[in-house]
């Protein structure tokens, strides 16, 4: 399994090269994947993989799955903080 992160291409930097917004991120990304920049236009939102553009998605797909992102970020959160909790619990009782 690979998590691939969404972004939007903002500019294109050269035949294999574009820059990708991640939510005010930008970082280059290698489009040899997608057939190289003249595939891709400035405004396509696509998923990356360790710097490579793997798919041309919608932005809907784009908003779904960063909303997806945002959920397990808070629920890992909550889950970080549920056991550091316990672990004060645990560490009361002990003593």
């Amino acid at each position: 399994m690979c998590i691939a992160i969404p972004g939007k291409i903002s500019k294109i930097i050269d035949e294999n090269k574009a820059e990708v917004d991640f939510g005010g991120v930008f970082r280059d990304v290698n489009l040899d994947l997608l057939g190289g920049a003249s595939e891709i236009n400035v405004g396509d939102h696509v998923l990356v993989h360790v710097g490579y553009a793997i798919s041309v998605i919608t932005e809907e797909e784009a908003r779904l799955t960063a909303e997806a992102f945002e959920e397990l970020l808070a629920a890992n959160e909550e889950f970080d903080r549920e056991i550091e909790d316990l672990k004060t619990e645990s560490r009361e009782v002990g003593a």
